[in-house]
């Protein structure tokens, strides 16, 4: 294999994991936001929201 196609791959390989990192984050991120949603459908409260209903 020469240098050239060494670097080449070595930088596909590197994208391609970026790239299914910021998907595995993005994904999880969505799927937090609607777990949250449902949580306070229910009724559930955050504890930063108790300063807010204090005032």
């Amino acid at each position: 294999m020469s240098h050239e196609a060494f670097v080449f791959w070595s930088y596909a390989a590197t994208a391609v994991t970026l790239g299914g990192l910021l998907a595995a984050i993005l994904l999880d991120g969505r799927a937090r936001k609607r777990e949250l949603r449902e949580l306070e459908a229910q009724g559930v409260r955050r504890r930063s929201d108790a300063r807010r209903d204090a005032a």
